[in-house]
Parts: C-alpha cells; sequence; structure tokens
C-alpha cells in the first residue's frame, strides 16, 4: 500500500504539481480515502495507457531532476533503453524496479498456516533444487514440496509476507565476500535462519564451439553479438550488472540486454537454439546441454527460514534431505556444484544490524 500510494503521488505530479500532492498528502494524513473524481481520471490515463515512459516522463514519475535519471541507469541500474535512438524507459519495468529498491514494508496480514504437508519454497531458481524437491516428493508420501520461481529477491519477499516456508537466494553483498545477509536486513525485523544450500559456479553461456570468440565479458559489446539476460531481483542479474560495471560497461551497449528469461534453462535454451550468442547463467546448464562455459565466480546458494518455522516437520525433512548420499549423487561432478558445507548453518562474517539490535 505504502509503495501504491508513493506512485499514486508521482503520478499526478505530471499535472498540476502542488495542487495534486497537497490534496493526496491530505488524504493520506487523515486517514481518508475519497479522492476527487477529475484527479482519479488524470491518475487513470496516465497509468493506464502510458507503457513508454520519455526522460523527462520517468524523471516526473520518480520526482527527480533528469540529470539524476541517467545516473539511476548507470549506478542503480534503472531499467531502460536506446532501442529508439533516445533512451524509453517501459514503465512495467520501473516499477518493478522501484518495488526491488523499496525499503521497510508493512508487516504481512496473515500468517503461514500451521504446516500440514505442503511444503513450499520461492526464490531463486536451480537445477539441483528441483532434484532435490523432486526426491523430497518421491522419499515422503504424506509431504509435498512445490516451488515458486520468483527470483532471490522475490524469495526474501515471499517469506516475509509469510508466503513460503524457505526462500532460495544467492545474492552477493557489496563487498563481494559474503552472500544474502545485507539484503535479509533490509527486509527483516529478525534475521532469518540461513542453511547453505551448496556452492555454484557462475559465468557466461555460450555455444558450442565458440563461434564468435567470446572470452570474457568485454567481447559481449563487440557488434554482431546478442545476448539474453536474467530479470531484475535474480541473484545472477545481480552479478552480471556488477561485473559489466567492474569492466567499465554499459548494458544498454550490449544488443538484447533487456530480453529477460525467469529460468537458466530458458538462457541455454536460446543458445542452443541458435537465437543468441551469449547469457549469463552456471555451469550446471552449460553441462546439461552441452554448451560452453566462460567462468566468473564461485557463488553461495543459501536456503533462509523464518526461525518460528524452522523445526516445522517439512522443513527439517527437506533439510536432511542434504546430508545424505542420495542428494549428493544427483548431480556429477562436471555440473559446477560444490556440496562441502550443505545442509550446514552459515552466519554472517560480521556485526550486522536488524531493526534496533544486533546480531551476529
Amino acid at each position: 500500500m505504502k509503495i501504491h500510494i508513493s506512485l499514486m503521488i508521482l503520478t499526478y505530479n505530471y499535472n498540476n504539481r502542488k495542487k495534486y500532492r497537497i490534496i493526496l498528502l491530505y488524504h493520506l494524513n487523515t486517514n481518508q480515502t475519497c479522492i476527487p473524481e477529475n484527479i482519479r481520471k488524470i491518475a487513470r490515463k496516465k497509468m493506464e495507457t502510458k507503457q513508454l515512459l520519455s526522460t523527462k516522463e520517468v524523471a516526473q514519475f520518480l520526482d527527480v531532476n533528469e540529470k539524476m535519471v541517467y545516473t539511476l541507469i548507470s549506478e542503480k541500474g534503472l531499467p531502460a533503453t536506446k532501442i529508439t535512438g533516445k533512451w524509453i524507459f517501459p514503465r512495467q519495468l520501473v516499477e518493478r524496479w522501484i518495488e526491488t529498491h523499496t525499503l521497510n514494508y508493512p508487516e504481512p496480514a496473515t500468517q503461514l498456516p500451521p504446516y500440514h504437508g505442503l511444503l513450499i519454497i520461492a526464490g531463486s531458481n536451480d537445477p539441483l533444487l528441483e532434484k532435490t524437491i523432486s526426491l523430497f516428493n518421491n522419499q515422503f508420501d504424506e509431504h509435498i514440496a512445490i516451488f515458486g520461481n520468483l527470483g532471490s529477491m522475490g524469495g526474501l519477499k515471499a517469506l516475509r509476507q509469510n508466503l513460503c516456508h524457505i526462500a532460495s537466494s544467492h545474492l552477493l553483498q557489496e563487498n563481494e565476500t559474503d552472500y544474502n545477509f545485507d539484503f535479509a536486513v533490509k527486509e527483516f525485523d529478525h534475521m532469518p535462519a540461513v542453511v547453505n544450500f551448496c556452492k555454484r559456479e557462475q559465468g557466461l553461456l555460450i555455444p558450442k564451439g565458440n563461434p564468435k570468440n567470446i572470452s570474457n565479458i568485454s567481447d559481449l559489446t563487440a557488434p554482431g553479438i546478442k545476448i539474453v539476460n536474467r530479470p531484475i531481483g535474480t541473484g545472477t542479474r545481480l552479478l552480471f550488472d556488477r561485473e559489466l560495471k567492474k569492466n567499465g560497461l554499459s548494458g544498454e551497449k550490449i544488443d538484447g540486454y533487456r530480453l529477460e528469461f525467469n529460468r537458466h534453462i530458458d538462457v541455454g535454451l536460446e543458445i542452443l537454439s541458435g537465437r543468441t550468442d551469449a547469457g549469463p547463467g552456471i555451469r550446471a546448464i552449460a553441462t546439461l546441454l552441452d554448451l560452453e562455459f566462460i567462468p566468473i565466480r564461485w557463488e553461495r546458494y543459501d536456503l533462509m527460514i523464518s526461525k518460528d518455522r524452522f523445526f516445522d516437520k517439512g522443513v527439517q525433512l527437506f533439510l536432511g534431505l542434504l546430508s545424505e548420499d542420495v542428494f549428493r549423487s544427483l548431480m556429477g561432478k562436471d555440473y559446477g556444484y560444490d556440496l562441502s558445507s550443505s545442509g550446514k548453518m552459515v552466519y554472517p562474517t560480521g556485526n550486522i544490524t536488524i531493526g534496533s539490535a544486533k546480531e551476529k
């Protein structure tokens, strides 16, 4: 609701800025919900019909000056494209970008129901996780595990909103050493329990034989090379954008940068089909589809669990699988997985502040 109100305020700024802002703030501060019909019509027209925003319009939408828009593109990943020769901003992607960067969501109004055999996992997509869910369902007749592919940030939000028992995440922190904890601080009042699922190798997927002679991430800007990408809010996209920035590259100069696919396997299939030349992904997909792979780094892929649901029977049964030989045999050694820490609790490397308390 907070985000919705904020967007309404910014939308009304298109015309009589002061008048609409004062009216909205008045209704917000006095807990009234009645908005004049003429303002509703203006808002409805702008919100429903304007799908692509200009630089000036997105500046008004975000309530910043136009110079700041260019900074947000280069430094904060504001979704934009120059396909028409000038910057345009898909409104739906801008709204998703705002949601990804929004802090202090209100507490969920409902609680996850008591566990009765349905285990809900949401977050980052991974082939080994999919196989483990199938293993769980085959081994435990009275339990069912299901997965929601929401990306790492989506998984954390689902866990915060009590929509799942377990969130899978691999969000690299600014220090490029630790994972997930800094992002959890922004989402939760109380740090969830963190259990390592695996470590896996991230990099670039390219066709067999490497016909475009791609050897590193800088080659993606060469003429004639097209890529596909992962969505904003995924750990793979976060890593890819960070690597581009480290190499002084702009995603907007790479053909296909805004063409997003929700699963690693979908990126791999685009490359296998010949429709694209490269994409960020994990070694497991390269092995599965017989593609080539340019490594970037090993990463930690964790399961995050609210502490009040940690001892739910389904959660414990699932975590228990991670120490069994049958789990460790699900993927071969060439698939880019390190299972040496699977099933072990993970703790931040330093002090973190959540709310008004500090945790280690």
